[in-house]
């Protein structure tokens, strides 16, 4: 199944995908539930959002798709489920700064997975990038412990959960880029979406949380999140993986760090500590190096 030409720059559309990501962490502090009640919430009304467009303008495209992608896509659920399950954790122990740039590390497990698993050459930038990376991650988790002034009751495990919510991301971007040249949008995010809300499910019946009884303030900001981090935010960055390199995104996706922080700022009085910028910014940079080279080796010879 081809892609056609899109109507919309995806430049605008990944600007408006980081804008409502960069939302995600302050609403999921403002949130008085269980972190995986949240996640289990935000998948869920997006995946309510979004059925009805699925099963009304695009029943006949399930039909066309083929088992293996099925499952694919079901797995690409799981991993997302794992990621908000780790990623929404890490928000209850460390900083929002360090816990939403941690948790964007995923160009590098990207590129550790593309050698790794489809034997792809990792080249000096590649490796540069990611030293580079693993240095500002030390910073950023160690200097503050040292110097007393971490955000947070358990820094080091909000990191750790973080980095895991990373890993759990790359996957999910690479799964998304390969599916998405030949499953159509819709009905793609629905397998992915609906199957990630089981999981978290799952997750929050084995915990012992309650799945119902929440205050109606708490399911405004569940719908907060499903509208704007889930509908404008992921699935519009599942869209653009149809018609841009996945390393663009991903180095689009460095913008939710710097957005998130400054809403943190503003919103939660939450000031991260000199550590925790200076390696945020070294962990940036290091990221940005290796979606560059990455972007640069996949670059069709002339």
């Amino acid at each position: 199944m081809g892609v056609t030409e899109p109507r919309i720059d995806p430049r605008i559309a990944l600007a408006v995908a980081v804008l409502a990501v960069s939302t995600s962490a302050i609403l999921v502090r403002w949130s008085a539930a269980a972190a995986s009640v949240a996640a289990f919430y935000r998948v869920l009304l997006t995946t309510a959002l979004l059925a009805p467009l699925a099963l009304g303008r695009h029943r006949a495209a399930f039909g066309r798709l083929s088992r293996r992608d099925v499952l694919a896509a079901a797995a690409t659920g799981v991993a997302l489920a794992v990621h908000f399950a780790a990623w929404f954790e890490s928000l209850a122990w460390t900083s929002v700064a360090a816990s939403v740039t941690l948790v964007q590390c995923q160009p590098l497990f990207v590129a550790v997975g593309a050698w790794a698993l489809l034997d792809e050459r990792v080249t000096r930038g590649t490796t540069a990038g990611i030293l580079v990376a693993i240095g500002g991650i030390v910073v950023m988790s160690v200097g503050e412990l040292v110097g007393g002034g971490a955000i947070g009751p358990r820094p080091l495990y909000g990191n750790a959960l973080a980095l895991v919510g990373g890993v759990m991301a790359a996957g999910y971007v690479l799964a998304g880029r390969s599916l998405r040249q030949r499953f159509p949008l819709i009905p793609y995010v629905t397998v992915v979406y609906g199957v990630a809300a089981v999981c978290l499910l799952g997750f929050v019946v084995a915990s012992g949380h309650p799945v119902t009884g929440y205050p109606p303030r708490e399911w405004a900001l569940f719908f907060a999140m499903a509208v704007g981090p889930g509908v404008f935010g992921h699935t519009v960055l599942n869209w653009a993986l149809a018609h841009v390199e996945s390393s663009m995104v991903s180095v689009s996706l460095l913008g939710e760090p710097v957005g998130s922080a400054l809403l943190a700022l503003l919103l939660l009085a939450e000031i991260p500590g000199p550590s925790t910028v200076a390696g945020g910014v070294v962990v940036l940079v290091g990221i940005g190096v290796v979606a560059r080279s990455r972007a640069v080796g996949a670059a069709p010879a002339d």
